[in-house]
Protein backbone atom coordinates (compact mmCIF):
# COMPACT_ATOMS: atom_id res chain seq x y z
CA UNK A 1 0.00 0.00 0.00
CA UNK A 2 1.37 3.37 -0.97
CA UNK A 3 0.29 6.88 -1.81
CA UNK A 4 0.01 10.13 0.08
CA UNK A 5 -3.29 10.87 1.75
CA UNK A 6 -4.66 14.22 0.66
CA UNK A 7 -8.45 14.09 0.88
CA UNK A 8 -10.00 12.84 4.11
CA UNK A 9 -13.64 12.08 4.75
CA UNK A 10 -14.74 12.44 8.37
CA UNK A 11 -18.08 10.93 9.42
CA UNK A 12 -19.30 11.79 12.91
CA UNK A 13 -18.45 15.30 14.09
CA UNK A 14 -19.89 15.25 17.58
CA UNK A 15 -18.14 16.53 20.71
CA UNK A 16 -14.98 14.58 19.92
CA UNK A 17 -15.17 14.41 16.14
CA UNK A 18 -15.59 18.16 15.67
CA UNK A 19 -12.23 19.20 17.20
CA UNK A 20 -10.51 16.19 15.64
CA UNK A 21 -11.70 17.17 12.16
CA UNK A 22 -10.63 20.75 12.86
CA UNK A 23 -7.12 19.60 13.72
CA UNK A 24 -6.93 17.85 10.34
CA UNK A 25 -7.92 21.03 8.53
CA UNK A 26 -5.35 23.01 10.49
CA UNK A 27 -2.74 20.41 9.48
CA UNK A 28 -3.46 21.14 5.83
CA UNK A 29 -5.60 18.17 4.82
CA UNK A 30 -8.61 18.58 2.55
CA UNK A 31 -11.46 17.42 4.78
CA UNK A 32 -15.07 16.60 3.93
CA UNK A 33 -17.36 16.22 6.95
CA UNK A 34 -20.64 14.39 7.41
CA UNK A 35 -22.91 13.90 10.39
CA UNK A 36 -26.33 12.41 11.13
CA UNK A 37 -27.48 15.63 12.83
CA UNK A 38 -29.01 17.91 10.17
CA UNK A 39 -27.01 21.08 9.58
CA UNK A 40 -24.04 20.14 11.74
CA UNK A 41 -21.67 19.46 8.84
CA UNK A 42 -22.67 22.70 7.14
CA UNK A 43 -22.13 24.60 10.39
CA UNK A 44 -18.66 23.10 10.71
CA UNK A 45 -17.78 24.17 7.18
CA UNK A 46 -19.04 27.73 7.78
CA UNK A 47 -16.83 28.01 10.85
CA UNK A 48 -13.71 26.13 9.82
CA UNK A 49 -13.71 25.35 6.11
CA UNK A 50 -13.68 22.03 4.35
CA UNK A 51 -16.69 20.64 2.53
CA UNK A 52 -19.95 19.01 3.61
CA UNK A 53 -21.80 16.17 1.93
CA UNK A 54 -20.82 12.65 0.96
CA UNK A 55 -17.59 12.57 2.93
CA UNK A 56 -16.50 9.25 1.47
CA UNK A 57 -16.72 10.25 -2.19
CA UNK A 58 -13.21 10.13 -3.64
CA UNK A 59 -11.56 10.14 -0.20
CA UNK A 60 -8.10 8.64 0.28
CA UNK A 61 -8.93 8.00 3.92
CA UNK A 62 -12.28 7.82 5.67
CA UNK A 63 -12.47 8.40 9.42
CA UNK A 64 -15.49 7.14 11.35
CA UNK A 65 -16.21 8.53 14.82
CA UNK A 66 -19.61 7.07 15.67
CA UNK A 67 -21.51 5.84 18.75
CA UNK A 68 -21.27 2.06 18.18
CA UNK A 69 -20.01 -0.56 15.75
CA UNK A 70 -23.57 -0.96 14.45
CA UNK A 71 -23.56 2.58 13.07
CA UNK A 72 -20.07 2.04 11.64
CA UNK A 73 -21.24 -1.05 9.74
CA UNK A 74 -24.31 0.77 8.42
CA UNK A 75 -22.32 3.81 7.31
CA UNK A 76 -19.57 1.83 5.62
CA UNK A 77 -22.06 -0.29 3.69
CA UNK A 78 -22.97 2.84 1.75
CA UNK A 79 -19.69 4.73 1.98
CA UNK A 80 -17.14 2.08 0.99
CA UNK A 81 -18.11 2.03 -2.74
CA UNK A 82 -17.54 5.81 -2.92
CA UNK A 83 -13.95 5.75 -1.70
CA UNK A 84 -10.94 6.29 -3.94
CA UNK A 85 -9.13 3.13 -5.09
CA UNK A 86 -6.75 1.90 -2.40
CA UNK A 87 -8.37 4.04 0.31
CA UNK A 88 -8.01 3.34 4.03
CA UNK A 89 -10.82 3.35 6.58
CA UNK A 90 -9.71 4.65 9.98
CA UNK A 91 -12.26 3.49 12.56
CA UNK A 92 -11.77 5.80 15.57
CA UNK A 93 -14.95 4.95 17.47
CA UNK A 94 -14.92 3.00 20.71
CA UNK A 95 -16.28 -0.07 18.98
CA UNK A 96 -16.43 -3.81 19.54
CA UNK A 97 -13.21 -5.49 18.40
CA UNK A 98 -14.94 -8.60 17.05
CA UNK A 99 -17.45 -6.48 15.10
CA UNK A 100 -14.62 -4.33 13.73
CA UNK A 101 -12.80 -7.42 12.49
CA UNK A 102 -15.93 -8.51 10.63
CA UNK A 103 -16.37 -5.03 9.11
CA UNK A 104 -12.71 -4.99 8.07
CA UNK A 105 -13.17 -8.30 6.25
CA UNK A 106 -16.16 -6.87 4.38
CA UNK A 107 -14.35 -3.74 3.18
CA UNK A 108 -11.23 -5.75 2.34
CA UNK A 109 -13.31 -7.58 -0.26
CA UNK A 110 -13.59 -4.19 -2.00
CA UNK A 111 -9.83 -3.66 -1.89
CA UNK A 112 -10.04 -1.21 1.00
CA UNK A 113 -7.81 -1.52 4.05
CA UNK A 114 -9.12 -0.76 7.52
CA UNK A 115 -7.43 0.11 10.79
CA UNK A 116 -8.91 0.88 14.18
CA UNK A 117 -7.61 3.87 16.12
CA UNK A 118 -9.73 4.75 19.17
CA UNK A 119 -8.63 7.67 21.32
CA UNK A 120 -8.23 8.66 24.94
CA UNK A 121 -8.00 12.14 26.40
CA UNK A 122 -11.46 13.62 26.06
CA UNK A 123 -12.59 16.82 24.40
CA UNK A 124 -9.84 18.94 25.98
CA UNK A 125 -7.05 16.91 24.38
CA UNK A 126 -8.96 16.59 21.12
CA UNK A 127 -8.97 20.39 20.94
CA UNK A 128 -5.20 20.59 21.44
CA UNK A 129 -4.39 17.66 19.15
CA UNK A 130 -2.79 15.77 22.03
CA UNK A 131 -4.93 12.65 22.13
CA UNK A 132 -3.54 9.23 22.98
CA UNK A 133 -4.37 6.95 20.06
CA UNK A 134 -4.32 3.15 20.21
CA UNK A 135 -4.17 1.41 16.83
CA UNK A 136 -4.75 -2.00 15.33
CA UNK A 137 -4.22 -3.20 11.79
CA UNK A 138 -1.63 -4.08 9.18
CA UNK A 139 1.65 -2.18 9.35
CA UNK A 140 1.42 -0.86 5.79
CA UNK A 141 -2.00 0.70 6.38
CA UNK A 142 -0.90 2.16 9.70
CA UNK A 143 2.23 3.61 8.08
CA UNK A 144 0.09 5.31 5.46
CA UNK A 145 -2.30 6.95 7.94
CA UNK A 146 0.38 7.87 10.48
CA UNK A 147 0.55 11.55 9.39
CA UNK A 148 -3.23 11.76 9.73
CA UNK A 149 -3.19 10.34 13.24
CA UNK A 150 -0.32 12.60 14.30
CA UNK A 151 -2.39 15.64 13.41
CA UNK A 152 -4.82 14.58 16.14
CA UNK A 153 -2.66 12.87 18.74
CA UNK A 154 0.77 12.98 20.32
CA UNK A 155 0.97 9.36 21.48
CA UNK A 156 0.30 6.75 18.79
CA UNK A 157 0.68 3.19 20.06
CA UNK A 158 0.43 0.15 17.78
CA UNK A 159 -1.32 -2.57 19.74
CA UNK A 160 -1.61 -5.41 17.23
CA UNK A 161 -3.96 -6.64 14.53
CA UNK A 162 -7.28 -5.05 13.60
CA UNK A 163 -9.43 -4.62 16.72
CA UNK A 164 -6.48 -4.48 19.08
CA UNK A 165 -6.73 -0.73 19.51
CA UNK A 166 -10.38 -0.96 20.49
CA UNK A 167 -9.70 -3.77 22.94
CA UNK A 168 -6.96 -1.67 24.52
CA UNK A 169 -9.23 1.39 24.69
CA UNK A 170 -11.97 -0.54 26.49
CA UNK A 171 -9.51 -2.09 28.94
CA UNK A 172 -7.94 1.31 29.60
CA UNK A 173 -11.37 2.70 30.49
CA UNK A 174 -12.02 -0.31 32.69
CA UNK A 175 -8.95 0.53 34.76
CA UNK A 176 -9.88 4.22 34.77
CA UNK A 177 -13.46 3.50 35.84
CA UNK A 178 -12.41 1.29 38.73
CA UNK A 179 -9.91 3.92 39.87
CA UNK A 180 -12.54 6.65 39.80
CA UNK A 181 -15.08 4.78 41.93
CA UNK A 182 -12.59 3.63 44.55
CA UNK A 183 -11.15 7.16 44.74
CA UNK A 184 -14.60 8.62 45.38
CA UNK A 185 -15.32 5.99 48.01
CA UNK A 186 -12.03 6.79 49.74
CA UNK A 187 -12.95 10.49 49.81
CA UNK A 188 -16.35 9.67 51.29
CA UNK A 189 -14.80 7.51 54.01
CA UNK A 190 -12.23 10.19 54.80
CA UNK A 191 -14.81 12.96 54.79
CA UNK A 192 -17.01 11.13 57.30
CA UNK A 193 -13.91 10.59 59.44
CA UNK A 194 -13.23 14.32 59.36
CA UNK A 195 -10.65 14.71 56.60
CA UNK A 196 -10.89 17.48 54.01
CA UNK A 197 -11.42 15.75 50.61
CA UNK A 198 -9.20 18.32 48.87
CA UNK A 199 -6.37 17.57 51.29
CA UNK A 200 -6.92 13.87 50.66
CA UNK A 201 -6.55 14.44 46.91
CA UNK A 202 -3.28 16.28 47.49
CA UNK A 203 -1.96 13.44 49.64
CA UNK A 204 -3.05 10.80 47.13
CA UNK A 205 -1.31 12.68 44.34
CA UNK A 206 1.92 12.71 46.35
CA UNK A 207 1.56 9.04 47.30
CA UNK A 208 0.99 5.60 45.85
CA UNK A 209 -2.78 6.12 45.54
CA UNK A 210 -2.30 8.57 42.67
CA UNK A 211 -4.29 7.83 39.52
CA UNK A 212 -5.89 9.72 36.65
CA UNK A 213 -8.99 10.49 38.72
CA UNK A 214 -7.03 11.94 41.62
CA UNK A 215 -4.99 14.05 39.19
CA UNK A 216 -7.63 15.22 36.73
CA UNK A 217 -11.15 14.62 38.01
CA UNK A 218 -11.79 14.77 41.74
CA UNK A 219 -11.11 18.45 42.40
CA UNK A 220 -11.86 19.59 38.87
CA UNK A 221 -15.25 17.96 38.35
CA UNK A 222 -16.44 16.28 41.56
CA UNK A 223 -15.55 18.62 44.42
CA UNK A 224 -16.36 21.60 42.16
CA UNK A 225 -19.72 19.93 41.35
CA UNK A 226 -19.29 20.91 37.69
CA UNK A 227 -19.45 17.32 36.40
CA UNK A 228 -18.46 18.45 32.91
CA UNK A 229 -15.40 16.50 31.84
CA UNK A 230 -16.82 16.01 28.34
CA UNK A 231 -17.12 12.20 28.43
CA UNK A 232 -20.58 10.77 28.94
CA UNK A 233 -21.65 8.29 31.59
CA UNK A 234 -23.45 6.24 28.95
CA UNK A 235 -20.24 6.02 26.92
CA UNK A 236 -18.32 4.77 29.95
CA UNK A 237 -20.87 2.02 30.49
CA UNK A 238 -20.61 1.10 26.80
CA UNK A 239 -16.81 0.85 27.00
CA UNK A 240 -16.98 -1.26 30.15
CA UNK A 241 -19.44 -3.58 28.43
CA UNK A 242 -16.98 -3.95 25.55
CA UNK A 243 -14.17 -4.77 28.00
CA UNK A 244 -16.32 -7.47 29.57
CA UNK A 245 -17.22 -8.79 26.11
CA UNK A 246 -13.51 -9.14 25.32
CA UNK A 247 -13.16 -10.96 28.63
CA UNK A 248 -15.92 -13.40 27.71
CA UNK A 249 -14.55 -13.97 24.22
CA UNK A 250 -11.14 -14.80 25.67
CA UNK A 251 -12.62 -16.93 28.48
CA UNK A 252 -10.97 -14.71 31.10
CA UNK A 253 -12.60 -14.70 34.55
CA UNK A 254 -12.88 -11.05 35.63
CA UNK A 255 -15.04 -10.71 38.75
CA UNK A 256 -13.76 -7.26 39.77
CA UNK A 257 -14.24 -5.99 36.23
CA UNK A 258 -17.80 -7.32 36.17
CA UNK A 259 -18.59 -5.61 39.47
CA UNK A 260 -17.11 -2.35 38.18
CA UNK A 261 -19.32 -2.47 35.13
CA UNK A 262 -22.42 -3.21 37.22
CA UNK A 263 -21.73 -0.26 39.52
CA UNK A 264 -21.36 2.13 36.59
CA UNK A 265 -24.52 0.75 34.99
CA UNK A 266 -26.36 1.24 38.28
CA UNK A 267 -25.11 4.84 38.40
CA UNK A 268 -26.39 5.44 34.88
CA UNK A 269 -29.76 3.95 35.82
CA UNK A 270 -30.05 6.13 38.92
CA UNK A 271 -28.88 9.39 37.36
CA UNK A 272 -30.61 9.06 34.00
CA UNK A 273 -29.44 9.95 30.48
CA UNK A 274 -27.23 12.84 29.47
CA UNK A 275 -24.89 12.71 32.46
CA UNK A 276 -21.15 13.28 32.44
CA UNK A 277 -19.25 10.22 33.63
CA UNK A 278 -17.86 12.10 36.64
CA UNK A 279 -21.44 12.46 37.89
CA UNK A 280 -21.15 8.79 38.90
CA UNK A 281 -19.74 10.23 42.14
CA UNK A 282 -23.33 11.17 42.96
CA UNK A 283 -24.23 7.48 42.90
CA UNK A 284 -21.56 6.74 45.52
CA UNK A 285 -22.77 9.72 47.54
CA UNK A 286 -26.35 8.45 47.39
CA UNK A 287 -25.27 5.15 48.92
CA UNK A 288 -24.08 6.96 52.06
CA UNK A 289 -26.62 9.82 52.00
CA UNK A 290 -23.78 12.33 52.07
CA UNK A 291 -22.10 14.75 49.68
CA UNK A 292 -18.45 15.56 49.15
CA UNK A 293 -17.43 19.15 49.79
CA UNK A 294 -14.27 21.03 50.64
CA UNK A 295 -13.72 24.62 51.79
CA UNK A 296 -10.73 24.72 49.44
CA UNK A 297 -12.72 24.14 46.25
CA UNK A 298 -15.29 26.56 44.92
CA UNK A 299 -18.54 24.87 43.94
CA UNK A 300 -20.06 25.69 40.54
CA UNK A 301 -23.63 24.69 41.35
Amino acid sequence: MSGTIGRIGFIGIGRMGWPMALRLIEAGFAVAVQDAVPGRAEDFVRRHGGTAGDAARGADALITMLPTSREVAQVLAGAAPLLAPGAVVVEMSSGEPSATRAIAADVAARGIAMVDAPVSGGVARAETGSLAIMTGGEAAALDRVDPVLRAMGTTITRCGDIGAGQAMKALNNLVSAAGFLVSVEALLIGSRFGLDPAVMVDVLNASTGMNNSTQRKLKQFVLSRSFDSGFGLDLMVKDLSIALQVGRETATPAPLSAQTRELWAAAAGLLGPGQDHTAAARFSEALVSDELRSPQVNRKE
